[in-house]
């Protein structure tokens, strides 16, 4: 069994205690549930910014801990300071060490727009989410039939959150894009194995739709290839693990952002 269906094996189990714990009534209930959610699309086409969505993450399955030490009310300003455009908060606790408290500290303490990253299966979730504060659900294409993901961003778009849907072939972008889809993002991280390589979004980039804002996620660690991707097209850019594995994230976001700037001179 990979670790993506490991993974989603679990989740199930997750997604249902949370039901019985949790009730949607009571999820509603939220200080957060009826406010007005932020475009990411629109700050991720933003002139005055690079693109960056930078991510609150404390541990992987492939790395294992990463950065627990981290404080998130201070790690989301900082980010922001920075110049990111936008948040993305890992909400699963087994595998990527998150909670749902990290996304509503960051919601408490930023004007930005949300990302909840966590592999999605069921309509629960996105109620969840809209919960915790975020602006915008990740759905991956890989974990997803075509079928439930048009479902899941239907209801998501229903919620009045944007969607980005992640692929990793050509196969995905073909079988699970559909008019509910805001974002794009091209994976260069194997699921089933975790390598990267930004070789992946170079060759998909021909295939997305053009309608779509798109992003390329993971890999990513220089300004250099933020300005490669730019010029192909990409709109933004989620990175995590780079950012976390240093000692100051905010302050390594704002040096590849600073990087990047350099080159464009």
């Amino acid at each position: 069994m990979s670790i993506l269906e490991t993974i989603v094996n679990y989740k199930k189990t997750v997604v249902q205690e949370s039901k019985d714990l949790s009730p949607v009534k009571l999820l509603e209930q939220s200080i957060f549930f009826n406010s007005q959610p932020i475009s990411m699309k629109e700050y991720l086409k933003r002139e005055d910014k690079v693109g960056i969505i930078a991510e609150i993450k404390r541990m992987s399955p492939s790395k294992g801990i990463i950065n627990d030490k981290i404080d998130v009310e201070q790690l989301s300003i900082s980010y922001m300071q920075s110049g990111a455009s936008a948040l993305s908060v890992l909400t699963d606790t087994k595998f990527f060490g998150g909670k749902s408290e990290d996304l509503e500290i960051a919601r408490k303490f930023n004007y930005a727009p949300i990302l909840r990253k966590d592999f999605m299966i069921d309509e629960y979730q996105i109620v969840e989410a809209k919960s915790m504060g975020a602006d915008c659900i990740l759905l991956i294409a890989a974990c997803l039939t075509p079928t439930l993901c048009r479902s899941l961003a239907s209801f998501a778009k229903n919620m009045r959150l944007e969607v980005l849907l992640e692929v990793r072939t050509r196969e995905e972008i073909d079988s699970h894009t559909n008019e509910y889809i805001d974002i794009i993002g091209v994976n260069n991280r194997n699921l089933n194995d975790f390598k990267t390589d930004i070789i992946n979004s170079k060759n998909l980039f021909e295939y997305l739709p053009k309608e779509l804002v798109k992003i390329s996620e993971s890999g990513i660690t220089r300004g250099s290839q933020v300005k490669e991707l730019k010029d192909i097209g990409y709109d933004g850019f989620l990175i995590g693990g780079y950012f976390m594995n240093q000692g100051e994230p905010g302050k390594a976001c704002k040096n590849l952002i600073d990087d990047y700037k350099s080159l464009i001179k």
